[in-house]
């Protein structure tokens, strides 16, 4: 016979509600069952060993498997796959219970079946619900504030499916209906994807980065060093300080690109009831993340201009300055429009950094869940445009005339802020197009359900075919 335990002071909690089996007494079977007991369940285990129990939260009943699922109708099965044949000598006892799967795998695709349909065949009598799987023991030790709160599920069985989704509720998360059980795999394989909605946005803040380091130590470092000067301690502060904010410049016009395509596109079909290209669809949900990779590189821009005067090289250079004017008996004039030129080139890169911040915050999930839609749109799309707008206001103002100097086109290679502008400049010349009002007045009407008729689609592409 198993050994059993209570708290003292708590032992009217399974009065509140059922009594729930747990097989598997590990990390997360015995903080799964610390939680339902925290919320007035009565929690019985199963276990190999009901005599080596340590570990398992004080009130709980240990038994063994075929005793603890007597007077249970729900058992969360909180063992890994490889471990389920014990469940083949409970076929009897299991049938007309809810099973619980909660396992994960170590890789995706590790098995050609999902585990809930693997155990759906094990015991085929018995109910398969999948949850859990996407909440760790650590999330459930820790609170539901200090992780996710999100649980998906699914099963054949819609009453055994609401059961489990009401204990979800009951401990203090959010259960999600993904439907029937094919789609357990999908559910297994979400915790095992490493920043799915990133993966684009990195690898292309990645590529760019590397192309624009490249592109500087090919003009700078090389070039220089083509001619006996070392200028290698470049590497360490100057050009990353270029690369982040060229980098940056980029990154948000890209935010932007997609929504002038889909609308390009909108208006061409004459519809919006027309699924975008794959690429396009790929590329406009990633926007945020685009948005925040940008946001941390502007951030680091801000960093490493604040340190340019500490530097040696910086005081070096204005020493020397000094010195000479010194030695020459020469003072500098005082040039008006040089002061213009960079109190405005800093007045548009200090507006233009806040409004990047105030486009990160909004884009928190706890800032965007307090405004309506129009607030997020207004902050998003025109507080966004006005950013682009003065952050390529910045790099142009602090490039103002060197594009037309040949002595900065070294190998016939232009300036690397130039390269900045491209996309921002292409982004801001579409958007302006796009809000001349006969064209904005059709982008609205059809985003309202406008529809061109079928005889003017035919004959738009009649047209486009004998161009």
């Amino acid at each position: 016979m198993g050994t059993k335990v209570m708290i003292p002071l708590c032992s009217d909690f399974g009065e509140k509600h059922g009594s729930i089996c747990i097989f598997g007494t590990g990390d997360f079977g015995r903080s799964l069952g610390s939680k339902l007991m925290q919320n007035g369940y009565s929690v019985v285990f199963g276990s190999r060993h009901p005599g080596e129990t340590s570990l398992l939260p004080r009130g709980a009943e240990v038994l063994s498997h075929a005793e603890a699922v007597q007077n249970c109708s729900i058992i969360i099965v909180a063992v890994q796959r490889d471990h389920y044949d014990f469940l083949k000598n409970l076929k009897e006892a299991l049938e007309g219970k809810i099973l619980v799967d909660v396992s994960n795998n170590l890789t995706i695709n590790q098995y050609p079946d999902s585990n809930a349909e693997y155990l759906a065949q094990i015991v085929p009598r018995a109910t398969v619900v999948k949850a859990f799987n996407t909440v760790s023991a650590w999330a459930l030790q820790s609170g539901s504030l200090d992780a996710s709160r999100q649980v998906f599920v699914c099963s054949n069985d819609s009453q055994a499916k609401q059961q489990i989704m009401d204990i979800i509720r009951a401990i203090g998360l959010t259960p999600q209906d993904k439907g029937s059980l094919g789609m357990a795999k999908e559910i297994e394989d979400y915790p095992l994807q490493l920043f799915p909605m990133w993966r684009l946005p990195m690898c292309t803040c990645a590529g760019l980065t590397v192309l624009v380091f490249l592109y500087c130590v090919i003009q700078d470092i090389i070039y220089n060093a083509e001619k006996n000067i070392d200028v290698s301690y470049l590497l360490m502060i100057t050009i990353p300080n270029r690369i982040f904010p060229v980098v940056s410049l980029m990154l948000l016009a890209l935010c932007y690109l997609p929504g002038a395509f889909a609308a390009i596109i909108q208006l061409y079909r004459g519809t919006k009831y027309s699924r975008f290209p794959n690429w396009l669809d790929r590329w406009m949900l990633c926007r945020k993340q685009l948005g925040l990779v940008a946001l941390s590189y502007a951030f680091l821009h801000a960093i490493y201009t604040l340190v340019i005067p500490i530097r040696y090289s910086a005081r070096h250079r204005t020493e020397t300055f000094i010195i000479n004017q010194v030695m020459l008996n020469k003072t500098r004039a005082f040039e008006k429009p040089l002061t213009w030129r960079s109190d405005t080139y800093l007045a548009l890169g200090i507006l233009g950094f806040f409004f990047y911040i105030v486009l990160g915050i909004t884009s928190l999930p706890s800032v965007s869940n307090a405004v309506n839609w129009r607030e997020f749109r207004f902050v998003q799309s025109k507080l966004g445009y006005l950013t682009l707008l003065l952050c390529t206001g910045h790099a142009m103002v602090f490039g103002w005339n060197r594009f037309l100097l040949l002595d900065r086109y070294r190998w016939y290679m232009p300036p690397v802020y130039t390269l900045s502008l491209v996309i921002p400049c292409v982004v801001l010349i579409l958007k302006l197009v796009l809000i001349i009002p006969c064209i904005d007045t059709r982008i609205t009407k059809i985003r309202q359900g406008w529809e061109r008729s079928p005889s003017k689609k035919a004959e738009t592409k009649l047209k486009t075919c004998s161009l």
